[in-house]
């Protein structure tokens, strides 16, 4: 590679497939790994990235102008994860050219969000019902834990939608839980409050980032392990604080 521009095309292509890896729910060791086989790919020499959970540094060469782009979201969508994977892949066996790759990458980006949310939303509802069954044997209050669970994911995703605040999502989505838990058993419809919220927050339980914080940590991403072991944590206190509220005071 010769061209000053396609050195420079290369290096951003890398740092937009970076990021949507991590926007995306990828740890960071599959976020370096696929940068660096763009860069080797692509011909770049001595390719060196700094990622974290919030920007990514590279430069290659040791060129003067090193790129930086920042990460604002980060949100599940493993759909997107595995397309930035068969893109590289394809330009690692030289099926695409550089300039393909950054515009699939372009468009990756841009790729809507393929499940509706009403999908989700019974998707959350179904998980909630098997999951309060596998959990507590409570078949009797197991549709209940599927209404829930559904109503509560619904308030989840359309708050954020509209909340940039991080964590209310959750603590909003398990303070409904908790209300209804409660209002059924009081109502006499359901029998048990804890078996219903115990399936009902499996859906809202951070997981995949829980995960991926102990990849990184096992890999030696110390900064980014922490950071992801950090906001898994802090998720789950808000869930459990909107649950004692409500258990407390209701």
């Amino acid at each position: 590679m010769e061209s000053k521009n396609e050195k420079n095309l290369a290096i951003t292509a890398c740092l937009l497939a970076g990021r949507l890896l991590i926007e995306n729910g990828s740890n960071m060791e599959r976020v370096n790994d696929t940068m660096r086989r763009m860069a080797q790919s692509a011909g770049l020499k001595k390719f060196e990235a700094f990622t974290t959970m919030t920007a990514i540094v590279a430069c290659a060469e040791h060129r003067p102008n090193t790129q930086v782009i920042d990460i604002h979201q980060r949100k599940l969508n493993l759909n997107k994860v595995a397309a930035v994977n068969s893109l590289s892949r394809q330009f690692a066996d030289h099926k695409i050219d550089l300039i393909e790759l950054y515009d699939g990458l372009k468009k990756v980006d841009h790729q809507p969000q393929q499940t509706s949310d009403f999908v989700q939303c019974v998707a959350a509802g179904v998980l909630s019902w098997a999951l309060t069954i596998v959990y507590t044997g409570n078949v009797h209050d197991s549709p209940f834990a599927a209404l829930i669970g559904f109503l509560s994911y619904l308030v989840y995703l359309m708050l954020g939608k509209h909340s940039k605040a991080k964590f209310v999502n959750e603590f909003c989505a398990s303070l409904v839980i908790a209300i209804f838990a409660v209002a059924f058993v009081k109502l006499h419809w359901a029998n048990d409050i804890n078996d219903i919220i115990i399936g009902c927050v499996m859906p809202l339980v951070p997981g995949v980032p829980l995960t991926n914080a102990a990849r990184d940590l096992m890999s030696g991403d110390l900064i980014s392990g922490t950071s992801r072991a950090v906001e898994a944590t802090l998720t789950a206190i808000a869930i459990g604080c909107a649950i004692v509220l409500v258990l407390r005071y209701v």
